[in-house]
């Protein structure tokens, strides 16, 4: 049973209304956005459009101030924000949903007022509008407001879209226009697209590339502000309506080259059935010799290939891809699809293709992702040469991963970065490498036999020998 002082509804109620009431004044003395929710709930008391009125009251109010918003003071006002939003969302719009319209229709437009005088590197503020973009949806279909009229606000919102406060309005209120809103909204957006419009001044366009010390500009590529920001929408209606086709249309030729465009087109025609017409759309990128080609286009092609039956060939391309990356997703999916022990023996020959792998670095995270530390300590004893102490961030989980099991290994991992440091005179780094040598002295112990690596004590004569005049380091040591 928990004690009569624990925080909980039913010992509060204890307390009767007229203490808990003076207790409320007293925690929200000096606290406006509780004395803003204690208004709230006394509003809601008498009705809905009482709580409207505050409501609207409060976003004014923020929609009119002017002071800069630092990191400090984001929290507070993501509190107000969500107070104002659920109380449209959860009171004002379930009494009355063309009221509950209006007020989030005013709480997206004070968006703009926000992040001209805020500094959310968090992101927080902007998943409030985006959410209230769900909601305004979910509030337009219940006021039954007219689809035409509707597209028109949607259309006027998304042409001034700054901060991507209505990144998910049209995503939002899908159901709420239907197919009549959603054509009148298509109509528009293509009407605005096919406006003159001034050429920017040179100065003004962004240079995204450079093609035989030519500039490429964005707009050259993607369209102007309104160009793209057209563009964008149509592909938002072009998937509500489920046209692949028209979703295509909206994309300009020169990007319909690039790999993460192919493969997002590929898993639209996939999913509409169309694998023959997904792959065509995948090899229009030429791949051949590319190290670079980005995962996302290489598993969109996998599973073109397996719609297609061409299973054979998914999986040569899965090994090929894992050959040339030490990807362990594609080497999985490889394994996956094996008979029993076929995997085991296909394992094996990739653990073995991996340990001669070039990089020996990519060799290493590969078998720490796997996870398979027994091959990560031999490839670090065989390979200790060709080790490169700099890589810290790769060292530093490589040693912890292994000084259980494989002290050795783990020792000659910090002895990489030990001996960078000292080598390189990284004096910044030599708090560090006085830590990894306390490391190395802890894990000797459990040493059975150090092979053609030294002994830890002659380890550190050796270094006292080459390095003997740091005092900075051994200082830290001694």
């Amino acid at each position: 049973m928990a004690a009569k002082t624990t925080l909980n509804a039913k010992n509060l109620e204890a307390l009767g209304a007229q203490r808990l009431a003076e207790l409320l004044i007293e925690i929200s003395t000096g606290s406006a956005a509780h004395k803003r929710r204690l208004r709230m709930e006394l509003a809601g008391n008498h009705s809905s459009a009482e709580v409207s009125r505050e409501v609207r009251k409060r976003l004014a109010s923020i929609a009119r101030a002017r002071t800069f918003i630092n990191w400090r003071k984001v929290k507070a006002l993501k509190a107000d924000l969500e107070t104002q939003r659920k109380t449209i969302v959860d009171v004002v719009a379930v009494d009355d949903p063309q009221e509950g319209f209006e007020l989030i229709w005013q709480f997206l437009a004070i968006a703009d007022s926000i992040f001209q005088r805020s500094d959310d590197g968090s992101g927080s503020l902007i998943e409030s509008f985006h959410q209230a973009c769900t909601d305004a949806g979910v509030i337009a279909g219940a006021a039954g407001i007219d689809p035409e009229i509707l597209a028109t606000k949607i259309f006027s919102a998304v042409q001034d879209n700054g901060y991507g406060q209505y990144d998910q309005l049209i995503t939002g209120m899908v159901a709420a226009l239907g197919n009549k809103g959603l054509e009148h909204l298509k109509a528009l957006f293509i009407r605005w697209s096919k406006e003159p419009q001034e050429k920017p001044a040179e100065s003004d366009r962004r240079v995204i590339g450079w093609s035989s010390r030519s500039p490429i500009y964005e707009d050259d590529v993607y369209g102007n502000h309104r160009e793209l920001t057209a563009r964008i929408a149509l592909q938002e209606i072009a998937d509500a309506q489920g046209d692949v086709d028209a979703y295509i249309a909206q994309q300009p030729g020169k990007t319909l080259r690039v790999p993460l465009v192919a493969a997002d087109i590929a898993g639209r025609l996939l999913s509409a059935g169309r694998a023959t017409a997904a792959l065509q759309a995948l090899d229009e990128i030429e791949t051949k010799g590319r190290a670079d080609v980005p995962m996302e286009w290489q598993l969109a092609r996998l599973a073109t290939l397996e719609a297609l039956g061409r299973a054979d060939e998914a999986q040569a391309d899965r090994w090929r891809w894992f050959e040339q990356s030490l990807n362990d997703v594609h080497l999985r999916a490889f394994l996956k699809k094996l008979a029993d022990f076929d995997d085991l023996e296909a394992e094996d020959k990739a653990f073995a293709y991996v340990q001669a792998f070039p990089n020996v670095h990519q060799a290493m995270e590969f078998f720490l992702r796997w996870p398979m530390l027994d091959e990560a300590g031999k490839l670090i004893v065989t390979r200790r040469a060709e080790l490169d102490g700099d890589l810290y961030e790769l060292m530093t989980p490589a040693a912890e991963a292994l000084a259980e099991k494989h002290p050795l290994a783990a020792t000659i991992v910090l002895r990489s970065m030990i001996d960078f440091t000292l080598d390189s005179g990284r004096s910044s780094r030599y708090k560090h490498a006085a830590r990894h040598l306390e490391k190395c002295a802890a894990l000797a112990p459990h040493i059975l036999e150090f092979n053609d690596s030294p002994s830890h004590d002659v380890y550190v004569a050796q270094l006292k020998s080459r390095h003997g005049k740091k005092h900075g380091f051994w200082s830290l040591v001694d």
